[in-house]
């Protein structure tokens, strides 16, 4: 009876998700909305855990607020097996002798967030977005916010000739940008990657585009000028397959944009070990990306007066 409770459970949002979609316009999940009390997790919420058996509780859109009230809400707690020992990762729960400093700079660790600050309950921080269906860190490797990097590297889609491709429908300037195939998911990203502890920001946008799409240092010294300057688009939470209750994704986006593609543009691209394909990706609404990077994406598209 408690298995056939749980199932049943579990499939109701599904279907209330689907009813409500039939009946009025899709959540727009605008980069500048992704912010606790409006946002409503999608990817992460209604699902099995990545590379686990074990299933989120479910959570209905109605139900992703901590603000609403939720009295049969038990979520399993899970943390990946191989988290433990990592010296990028924390200790497996706060106690007497561990007390992580929450919302502030801890040593070398950020646990500040982009959102203001986060509630600590039972000694354990909580998403600031709300309820994911699962307790715990999965596969992340701090409690609280697990700080990420993503570079927009784009380009302009040119013709044989080398001119400007424009969408015949809208008559824009169309983008590309260098999208990698991740390897847990199989999905499109941009190739960012974690910020290691006390390192800044514009130093990991660097070093994971130059690992994940070019899989070589040598060429280093030829992207340093090219990621001096960045246009900022967000920084935020990620509606990231991996967040949990207790741990979520947050990153810092910027993009670099090679105007007449004679920088990064001519570069040949590889896949570094943590992607599975690499390439120049037309950029429009069709798009589908890991996590919300095709919100962030659509972001740069409009900074850039670029087709979408």
């Amino acid at each position: 009876m408690t298995n056939l409770k749980f199932v049943v459970l579990f499939l109701l949002p599904i279907l209330f998700s689907v009813h409500v979609s039939s009946k009025s316009p899709p959540v727009q999940m605008m980069a500048s909305m992704v912010k606790p009390g409006v946002f409503r997790h999608v990817m992460c919420r209604n699902s099995m855990y990545p590379r686990s058996g074990v299933l989120r509780f479910p959570v209905a859109d109605e139900q992703v607020f901590w603000s609403e009230p939720y009295a049969e809400y038990c979520p399993p707690s899970y943390t990946a097996p191989h988290i433990g020992g990592q010296v990028w990762a924390d200790e497996p729960l706060p106690s007497e002798t561990i007390q992580p400093k929450w919302n502030q700079n801890d040593g070398q660790v950020n646990r500040e967030s982009f959102h203001g600050a986060y509630e600590v309950r039972d000694g354990l921080p909580r998403n600031p977005i709300g309820r994911t269906g699962l307790s715990g860190r999965g596969s992340l490797g701090r409690w609280g916010p697990n700080h990420a990097a993503d570079p927009i590297v784009t380009r302009w889609k040119r013709d044989a000739n080398g001119q400007i491709v424009a969408n015949a429908a809208t008559g824009k300037n169309i983008l590309q940008m260098v999208a990698i195939q991740r390897s847990d998911n199989k999905l499109w990203a941009i190739p960012g990657g974690m910020v290691d502890p006390g390192e800044n920001v514009t130093v990991t946008l660097k070093r994971e585009f130059t690992e994940e799409a070019l899989n070589f240092t040598d060429k280093a010294n030829m992207v340093e000028k090219f990621f001096k300057e960045g246009l900022h688009i967000y920084s935020g939470y990620v509606d990231d397959f991996r967040n949990t209750d207790n741990a979520w994704m947050e990153t810092t986006a910027l993009n670099f944009h090679d105007e007449d593609g004679s920088q990064v543009g001519q570069l040949e691209l590889v896949a570094g070990d943590d992607a599975s394909n690499v390439r120049w990706t037309d950029v429009d609404g069709s798009l589908k990306l890991h996590a919300n990077h095709s919100d962030i994406v659509r972001d740069v598209a409009i900074k850039r007066g670029a087709h979408w």
